[in-house]
């Protein structure tokens, strides 16, 4: 018996089984959706091929390479069918059988995205415009039968990483096709993607949304100017708050003066209250007799 060389295996046929894999896996999910909506078969079978084939269809159309091979490849379209018509006869339900169809469209996500770079880079496209087309072919399905039943496409946000797999797929096989390693880059996109879905969701992993994530600029206290009264003789914080500035105006004392109302003597300073006191007591200089002077005193 012959032992088949590892170097000798075609790594497309096993890529082909997880592209036909994600198909029926799509195609499931598409039923389930009509099977939430109590739809009729027909509504089962558009949503099924939307789900499953509508990345795909979008892919060929913006590349303007021939037909969808969704169309010349009676593979695709018949295992689409297929899967619309286990969710529609089955009611999937179960924790198993839920993983098994994360796990499924995972290692979808992954092929998918590859397929796509891999594809608008043979025809000519730089890498930016190939992984935009690698990501369009993952998720272009799922968003189109959001869109049918009245839905916000899941990836625009509320989900899991999703879209982000496929991005991180499209990359890896954008700079592995471009140093000559196609294969390498599809195998590389499959097992990251599906690496990155499968833990997002059991993590709970999502991208921050617009309220989540504010970048706010740091407040900074700058020292208040010290105000500092203007004029010849005045010493600056006598008598005053720093910081504020010293009222003036009729009703305010600010130094020796006369009282409010008071108006200065011919020729004399202003007195100061302690002079006022003393003359009311006879003990300073004024108009009457000091203490101890003789009234009769020349």
């Amino acid at each position: 018996m012959d032992v088949v060389a590892v170097q000798d295996l075609d790594p497309s046929m096993a890529f082909d089984v997880v592209d036909l894999l994600g198909v029926l896996t799509n195609g499931i999910l598409g039923g389930a959706v009509a099977r939430q909506l109590k739809m009729d078969p027909v509504g089962f079978l558009f949503l099924a091929v939307v789900s499953a084939l509508g990345g795909g269809l979008l892919r060929d159309t913006l590349l303007q390479v021939g037909f969808p091979v969704a169309l010349t490849n009676p593979a695709y379209l018949i295992t689409a069918i297929a899967g619309a018509a286990v969710a529609f006869f089955l009611q999937l339900q179960g924790k198993w059988t839920n993983r098994v169809l994360v796990v499924a469209d995972a290692l979808a996500v992954g092929c998918w995205a590859a397929t796509g770079t891999g594809k608008a880079l043979d025809v000519g496209l730089t890498w930016l415009p190939a992984v935009m087309i690698g990501v369009i072919t993952a998720v272009g399905g799922g968003m189109i039968r959001d869109i049918a039943v009245g839905r916000v496409p899941m990836i625009f946000g509320g989900n899991t990483l999703y879209a982000t797999g496929a991005v991180i797929a499209s990359a890896e096989m954008a700079v592995l096709h471009g140093l000559g390693y196609p294969n390498w880059g599809m195998a590389a996109a499959i097992l990251t993607a599906a690496a990155v879905t499968v833990v997002a969701r059991r993590r709970g992993w999502r991208l921050p949304g617009a309220g989540e994530w504010n970048v706010r600029l740091p407040k900074r206290d700058w020292p208040r100017p010290t105000w500092r009264p203007r004029g010849p003789g005045r010493r600056s914080g006598t008598g005053t708050r720093s910081g504020r500035r010293t009222r003036s105006g009729p009703g305010t004392r600010s130094g020796p003066g006369p009282r409010h109302g008071e108006q200065p003597r011919n020729g004399e300073p202003p007195r100061n209250g302690e002079q006022r006191r003393a003359e009311d007591r006879g003990d300073g200089p004024g108009d009457g007799p000091g203490r101890g002077e003789d009234p009769g005193a020349p």
